[in-house]
């Protein structure tokens, strides 16, 4: 029987979709509410949506 748990790729790829959006909002608007200009809180988006993306898939890999 499939390991139930084993993703496809469509599946991986929406969910590092979902999570960039998540990481590079959030730090995107922190940057921006913190009082930092616009281009600044462009550059915390990029990195922020790296981040998310990076750490979800460390974190799938370890449990299997």
């Amino acid at each position: 029987m499939a390991d139930p748990y084993r993703s496809c790729a469509f599946c991986r790829f929406m969910r590092s979709l979902a999570f960039s959006v998540i990481g590079g909002g959030l730090a995107g608007y922190g940057a921006l509410g913190l009082g930092l200009d616009r281009n600044s809180a462009i550059i915390a988006a990029f990195f922020g949506a790296l981040g998310a993306v990076v750490w979800i898939g460390r974190r799938k890999r370890g449990e299997q």
